[in-house]
C-alpha cells in the first residue's frame, strides 16, 4: 500500500526535481498532487510519463494526504507547512522558515536519521544546500576523530537561487559575445566570468545569512560544538556546488583511517587520486545522488588538520532527494503512517 503526496511548489526548479526523483527511487505513491501558487495553476509538470495539472495551493485541503514535500518559498511554507501538518499531513519542507526552530527536526539522513522522532508537530526541515553535502562528509569523520573547528569556503552554482538565477547566468553569457551590457537583476553584481563573495543579505558581524546558516545548521545537525567559519560565494557554474574545507579534529588524524571511513560512508563516493583530474568538479556530479570527496589531506597548519574538496548536485542532494529521503527514512522508522 502507498502513500497519498502532495508536492509543493511543483513548478519551480526543486519542485520538479522532486517530482523526478520521486518516480525515480520508486517511492511508494498511491496518490500524487502537484500544488502551486494561483498563477501556476492549471499548468502541467511531469511525474514519469504521467502528465499532472497543477492544483491552487491556497485552496487545498490537506486532509486526508500522507506527506507534503515543500519548496515554494519560506513566506508560503510558514503559512501552509502548518495548515497542512494541522490537517494531519507530515510536511517536509525545503525552506529555511522551520530549520531553527527548536521543536522542528532538521535532519539529512545519512547523519541524524533518530532526529525524525522529534517531529512532534507534524514538520520536519531540510537543511540548507551546502550545509547537507558538508555534514555528509564530515559525519565519518567527525565520529572517529571528533571535529572541532570548521573553515569552509563554497563556491555555489546559480541554481541555488533557482530558475531565473541560471537564466541570468545564461543571458549574460551569452550577451557577453554579441557586447550586450549585463542585466543585473538576481544578483548583486554580474554572475558571468565572476565571483560573487556575497549569498543572500548581510548581517549585523560581517557575515552573509547563508554563512550564518552553515553555522547553525551545523550544529544543529552535527554537534553544538563545532565552530564553523564559512565564506559562502555564488560562481557561473549552472548546477552543482563545490566547497573547499578544512578541518581541526580534537584527536590525531589517521590518513588512512580517514580514507576508509569516507569510502564506507553512506551517501558519500571517494574519488581521490593525486594525479592530473584525479578529483570531481561540479560539472561531474549533475544528476548524481552522492557527495563526492576529494583532495583530502593532512593541514600541517594546525594540530590535527585535515583538509578536502566536496562536490554535490544542489537541486539533489542539497533539496530534492534529501527531502525524498527524509520521508523514506520516516517510513523506515515507522514514522509515516498512513492517515486516509
Amino acid at each position: 500500500m502507498g502513500y497519498r503526496v502532495a508536492v509543493v511548489g511543483a513548478t519551480g526548479a526543486v519542485g520538479r526535481e522532486i517530482l523526478k526523483t520521486l518516480h525515480e527511487r520508486e517511492f511508494p505513491v498511491d496518490e500524487i498532487v502537484a500544488l502551486a501558487s494561483p498563477r501556476s495553476a492549471g499548468r502541467e509538470v511531469s511525474f514519469g510519463d504521467r502528465t499532472l495539472k497543477v492544483q491552487n495551493l491556497e485552496t487545498f485541503d490537506f486532509t486526508g494526504w500522507d506527506v507534503a514535500l515543500f519548496s515554494p518559498g519560506a513566506s508560503v511554507s510558514a503559512i501552509h507547512g502548518p495548515r497542512a501538518a494541522k490537517a494531519g499531513c507530515i510536511v517536509i519542507d525545503n525552506t529555511s522558515h522551520f530549520r531553527m526552530e527548536p521543536d522542528v527536526p532538521l535532519v539529512v539522513p545519512e547523519v541524524n536519521p533518530n532526529d525524525l522522532k522529534k517531529a512532534k508537530r507534524g514538520i520536519v526541515a531540510n537543511p540548507n544546500c551546502s550545509t547537507i553535502q558538508m555534514v555528509v562528509a564530515l559525519k565519518p569523520l567527525h565520529d572517529l576523530f571528533t571535529a572541532k573547528r570548521v573553515v569552509v569556503a563554497t563556491y555555489q552554482a546559480v541554481a541555488g537561487a533557482g530558475k531565473d538565477g541560471m537564466d541570468e547566468l545564461f543571458a549574460q553569457t551569452k550577451g557577453t559575445f554579441v557586447n550586450d551590457p549585463p542585466k543585473i537583476e538576481q544578483f548583486q553584481k554580474q554572475i558571468a566570468f565572476n565571483c560573487i563573495p556575497q549569498i543572500d543579505r548581510f548581517m549585523d558581524d560581517g557575515a552573509t545569512k547563508e554563512e550564518w546558516k552553515m553555522t547553525v545548521e551545523t550544529k544543529k545537525i552535527l554537534d553544538p560544538e563545532i565552530q564553523v567559519l564559512a565564506t559562502c560565494v555564488r560562481v557561473p557554474v549552472f548546477i552543482g556546488h563545490s566547497e573547499a574545507v578544512v578541518v581541526e579534529f580534537e584527536e590525531p588524524v589517521d590518513l588512512r583511517k580517514a580514507r576508509e571511513a569516507l569510502r564506507e560512508a553512506e551517501g558519500v563516493v571517494l574519488l581521490d587520486e593525486r594525479e592530473d583530474g584525479g578529483y570531481v568538479t561540479p560539472i561531474e556530479c549533475v544528476g548524481e545522488d552522492a557527495t563526492y570527496v576529494s583532495r583530502l589531506r593532512i593541514d600541517p597548519t594546525v594540530p590535527n588538520g585535515l583538509a578536502f574538496w566536496c562536490v554535490s548536485d544542489n537541486l539533489r542532494k542539497g533539496a530534492a532527494l534529501n527531502a525524498v529521503q527524509i520521508a523514506e527514512t520516516m517510513i523506515a522508522l515507522d514514522l509515516l503512517p498512513h492517515r486516509n
